[in-house]
């Protein structure tokens, strides 16, 4: 039967490009996913766009002598094309800085305030003794009052996962240049947390099927519920949508409260481009539509405590009650897939320090699917995990080229010399036969693993299947039946692993989409197998144009399932998939990072 699945992608800041890191955590997961989604038949909307509002912003654009705006503007572009050249088939890509944007948030925002869930606090806002401004929560750090660790951040403490405020931390500094922040007394709109807290306890109990990091974090910030601030003392956002506050230039939402509505309004603005305004609701407004929600693990809490709060407060179902606004009652996450964190040689990522490599720099110097390889096969899914310039070489020459692009290169290029097109089989053998239902059973325990994102199992699943045909190959060594009395048995021999070179395209394809079209070509069919992403200029009345990513998945043909290949389908020699890389590569890329 199909479903619809709403595959909601973390939204990057656009500060800055995005490094391997980032994409290691919301991008190439929550792409494999949406990709074997479609692949099995089910309506997917994979959306998500630049965060751009909020203090960083602006701290960044004075560095740079811009305007926030035209800091936003460079970012969305640099993001886009790096998303765009990884390969991630968003269905939209946009930015929160579109008036529909500001509209949604705006609408969520009246109605939670319309049913008592946003309520108006005097409290205590930090702000810089040396520029006035007002410093966001992240911006600050100290020691926690409840661990006592000595690097929490005004919102949380990455150690203990409490919540925290600016106030509460011991000895508090600023993250910009370390001056102890003033605090001064300001109004606020805090969303009600404890008011909500049985309606979102009752939800998170029913989620057991979460990756137990996961849900363990998100059970355990039910302990200590607080009202959490959601406007700012800030220039750049979204109104706070109210008399006496809308007017007021000085106040805007906070950045986190409305970057999470994203999903909502991306799906909208999906909707009105794609010519059906009301589609959308299929996805948000359908019992039976599932949600998944893609991020690193800091982003948890906002996702497993602060959007799911939002929509229970926004549907009336808290203990204030209410009723839902113009949107109608909204689905809550079906499951919030977190992944750890990547590091890079053994230390942080730090763009400061040179212990990066960006998205774009990556992609002028590799393939995208080997990083998407190495992500999938080694990345962070459930612990921190190291990149290193030698594994990544490792992984590329001694899996992928020796792996998967050898089974490819010698199985054609035996049936291209020999017959010249895919052979017609004979009699199987034992040997064919269980060659032949390992594949196909693959589509099953693959397919298993990828619905409850389980990557990095699914993805050496489907490398060992790989690993069974090119044994096979080994074993029946068809180069060496020259004799014309062993023509049938060596057709045979080809075609049983044309087959299975045709099966591993599929299985590999949600993880290695470039390499599978390629592999596609290869087997001497023609058109889209594997959908790419598309950059497209957009603008709305009246407003400036600008990037989007999109695409037309549903034209592609990849399926998820067996298909018999096609006997006396021309065959040529082939082009190796994959490029072996040269030891030099690794001393190349340590220099780049200063020689560490």
């Amino acid at each position: 039967m199909t479903r619809h699945i709403l595959t909601a992608v973390a939204w990057p800041y656009a500060n800055g490009p995005r490094h391997i890191g980032h994409v290691s955590g919301f991008g190439v997961p929550s792409d494999v996913f949406s990709r074997y989604q479609r692949m099995a038949g089910n309506k997917v909307l994979m959306v998500s766009g630049t965060d751009e509002h909020g203090t960083p912003i602006l701290v960044q654009a004075e560095q740079e002598g811009v305007t926030a705006r035209q800091l936003a503007d460079r970012y969305n572009r640099v993001i886009v094309d790096d998303l765009q050249g990884l390969g991630l088939s968003y269905d939209l890509f946009t930015r929160t800085t579109t008036r529909n944007h500001y509209a949604v948030a705006q609408e969520l925002f009246k109605t939670l305030h319309r049913n008592g869930y946003m309520i108006e606090k005097t409290t205590k806002g930090a702000i810089s003794p040396s520029t006035g401004r007002t410093l966001p929560d992240r911006f600050i750090e100290g020691t926690c009052p409840i661990c006592g660790y000595p690097s929490a951040r005004g919102d949380q403490c990455d150690n203990c996962g409490n919540q925290l405020d600016p106030t509460d931390l011991i000895d508090p500094r600023s993250k910009i240049n370390g001056e102890t922040p003033q605090f001064v007394e300001t109004e606020h709109f805090f969303l009600d947390l404890p008011a909500l807290a049985e309606a979102l306890g009752s939800w998170l109990q029913t989620r057991t099927d979460w990756r137990p990091n996961v849900l363990k974090f998100s059970l355990n910030l039910l302990d200590d519920l607080k009202p959490r601030a959601m406007t700012r003392d800030i220039d750049w956002g979204v109104p706070v949508p109210l008399p006496g506050w809308e007017d007021n230039p000085n106040k805007r939402l906070y950045v986190w409260f409305d970057a999470v509505i994203g999903y909502l309004s991306a799906s909208v603005e999906w909707a009105r481009r794609s010519g059906e305004p009301d589609a959308w609701k299929s996805w948000w407004c359908n019992p039976e539509a599932s949600s998944f929600y893609f991020m690193g693990k800091d982003n948890i809490t906002f996702h497993s405590q602060i959007w799911p709060a939002e929509l229970l407060g926004y549907n009336g179902l808290g203990a204030r009650g209410g009723s839902p606004g113009e949107y109608g009652t909204l689905e809550l996450p079906t499951e919030v897939v977190s992944s750890e964190f990547l590091t890079m040689e053994g230390k942080k990522f730090s763009s400061s320090r040179r212990v990066v490599i960006y998205v774009n720099d990556f992609l002028s110097r590799y393939d995208a699917d080997s990083l998407r390889y190495f992500i999938a096969a080694a990345g962070p899914e459930n612990q921190d995990t190291d990149f290193t310039w030698t594994e990544f070489r490792r992984r590329n020459n001694d899996e992928l080229v020796a792996g998967w692009g050898n089974l490819v290169n010698r199985s054609i290029s035996l049936a291209a010399k020999n017959v010249g097109a895919v052979p017609t089989p004979g009699t199987l053998t034992e040997a064919d036969a269980a060659l032949l239902d390992t594949s196909k059973a693959a589509f099953a325990s693959v397919g298993a693993l990828l619905e409850r994102s389980r990557f990095k199992a699914a993805i050496g699943e489907a490398m060992r299947v790989v690993g069974e045909a090119n044994k096979y190959l080994s074993d029946q060594a068809p180069w060496s039946l020259k004799d014309p009395s062993t023509h049938e048995r060596r057709d045979t021999v080809l075609h049983t692993a044309l087959q299975v070179v045709d099966d591993c395209k599929a299985l590999l394809t949600p993880f290695l989409p470039h390499s599978a079209q390629k592999v596609h070509e290869l087997l001497g069919e023609s058109g889209v197998w594997s959908g790419s992403p598309e950059i497209r200029e957009v603008s709305e009345d009246g407003g400036p144009d600008y990037p989007v990513i999109q695409g037309d998945y549903a034209a592609a043909a990849a399926r998820w399932a067996s298909r018999p290949i096609e006997v006396g389908r021309p065959l040529a020699p082939p082009k190796p998939v994959f490029k072996k890389l040269d030891e030099s590569i690794v001393d190349d890329e340590l220099a780049r990072l200063g020689g560490e």
